[in-house]
């Protein structure tokens, strides 16, 4: 046991298990079609809600974020091997003095999972339209219609020239110069991931998307080595290839463009894209 196997209490006088808090795994696959599966566990008949159907979770360790935590609760609960999971973000329900954290993440493809311990009595991958039909965990029920919203891999696109442009430090006088420096701003980024989303785009309280930087004219040699971060350099017009960007997407792919070219924004929205201004990123770093 650790230090956060314990009880909690929140600011409404409710008692919660973790000391520290808790934290669960909400993990998915998404087939060619789009279809997407989610992984739930079935809770032990001896426990809290037993018998019920939830996500694989537990109390957080003094030590440990949030992240951490999930992964290591799931890896106790089951079989499944967690260094395969891609972690998109986390959505906190804060109860005042004490949170539950939901990570969400997605596999590349269906393993079979077992129970690993006497908390979880089955595991099973479920459709993602088929979860309600389940008898759910009660905290999960109430949670589950703003979790299926984040069954999605994040993307952010990045109008390099439009972001660079935005900021009157001398970018004109050298123009890969000053991306290399916004790359490597952003870069950061792509460990520590993006809070305050733009109104609608994601369920979550922080993401980790991966970040597409597009480039054009003398910015176009920009290379980056930073996993989660890929450059895309335009053969033509950047807006160009920042459209063909979004029309390549995969299913279960969101994007976020960040440009304040307004003829832009309005071919990205037209894709069903998000779109903010270079001011949201910048804030960022």
């Amino acid at each position: 046991m650790g230090d956060g196997d314990s009880w909690g209490r929140c600011d409404l006088g409710h008692v919660h298990w973790g000391r520290y808090g808790a934290a669960g795994l909400l993990v998915y696959h998404v087939d060619p079609a789009g279809q997407r599966q989610v992984l739930l566990q079935q809770r032990a008949w001896w426990g809290s809600g037993g018998g019920t159907w939830g996500m694989f979770g537990g109390a957080r360790h003094s030590h440990e974020d949030p992240v951490s935590a999930a992964l290591r609760e799931t890896t106790e609960e089951c079989t499944l091997d967690v260094t395969r999971v891609r972690v998109h973000g986390f959505s906190v329900d804060d109860h005042g003095g004490w949170e539950y954290t939901t990570v969400i993440g997605s596999v590349p493809d269906l393993p079979e999972v077992h129970p690993a311990s006497g908390e979880t009595r089955d595991a099973a991958w479920v459709p993602e339209e088929k979860v309600a039909d389940k008898r759910l965990f009660a905290p999960f029920a109430t949670g589950w219609p703003r979790l299926r919203g984040a069954l999605t891999r994040p993307v952010i696109v990045v109008d390099v020239a439009n972001v660079m442009g935005s900021r009157p430090d001398g970018w004109w006088k050298d123009r890969l110069g000053a991306a290399r420096r916004l790359h490597d701003e952003i870069a950061p980024l792509a460990r520590q991931g993006v809070t305050g989303l733009p109104y609608g785009f994601f369920a979550y309280d922080r993401c980790f998307p991966e970040l597409v930087l597009v480039t054009e004219g003398a910015t176009r040699p920009l290379t980056s080595t930073v996993h989660g971060i890929r450059v895309e350099a335009a053969q033509g017009s950047g807006d160009d290839a920042i459209v063909g960007v979004l029309e390549s997407a995969e299913p279960a792919t969101a994007y976020l463009v960040v440009t304040s070219d307004r003829e832009l924004r309005s071919r990205c929205q037209a894709l069903g894209a998000s779109v903010t201004g270079p001011r949201w990123l910048l804030d960022q770093v």
